[in-house]
């Protein structure tokens, strides 16, 4: 029913789904750039319309009162942003475990206000040894849908590097919010100057 209604909305939308197949094993999939709220409902018409069972890290708010059970059921995880302490080795436990899914985050956490990427998705990835599928919505050019999957070496930069090409064209439903991938610990790593 769900591929269906994705189906439906692919035929019939302004956007276009433009994607490599679907991972054939568990991913952490970038849903980026994150600049609207219809960039869920993409996500979720993506998802549908490729078969893939996924799962999605959404802020606690969204998943109180009445809103709660549908958001779980849509495959929402709640992410407490005050105390997110455990998040990790929560979602690591749950993939040792043997639960299969496509992990969605947006690592900008937020449609804006932010100057860097949050490296929750790469700290996941390396610790559960999941690769990273690059999901994307392009208003330039009204496509989305899955770019390449790509295994981390854990050198952050070269990582880094390769997801910046690839969202490099790409902006977002909102072009004027986008994030630059970069993570807080690229900045980190660079070597500062010497007096």
């Amino acid at each position: 029913m769900l591929r269906l209604i994705a189906t439906v909305y692919w035929t019939f939308s302004k956007w276009t789904l433009s994607t490599e197949s679907a991972p054939d094993r568990p991913t952490v999939v970038l849903g980026a750039p994150h600049t609207s709220n219809w960039d869920f409902v993409l996500m979720l018409a993506i998802a549908w319309r490729l078969k893939m069972r996924f799962r999605w890290l959404g802020k606690e708010s969204l998943f109180r009162g009445w809103r709660g059970p549908i958001m779980r059921a849509l495959g929402g995880i709640p992410v407490d942003r005050a105390n997110p302490a455990g998040l990790v080795d929560d979602l690591v436990r749950r993939i040792h475990d043997g639960d299969v899914f496509g992990l969605v985050v947006t690592p900008e956490g937020t449609r804006g206000g932010v100057s860097h990427w949050k490296s929750g998705f790469y700290r996941i990835a390396r610790d559960a040894g999941l690769p990273v599928t690059l999901g994307y919505v392009d208003r330039t050019t009204m496509t989305a849908g899955l770019g390449p999957t790509l295994t981390l070496t854990g050198d952050v930069s070269a990582d880094m590097n390769a997801i910046r090409a690839f969202y490099s064209d790409k902006s977002g439903f909102h072009p004027e919010r986008r994030v630059e991938p970069r993570l807080r610990e690229e900045d980190e790593l660079r070597p500062t100057a010497s007096a």
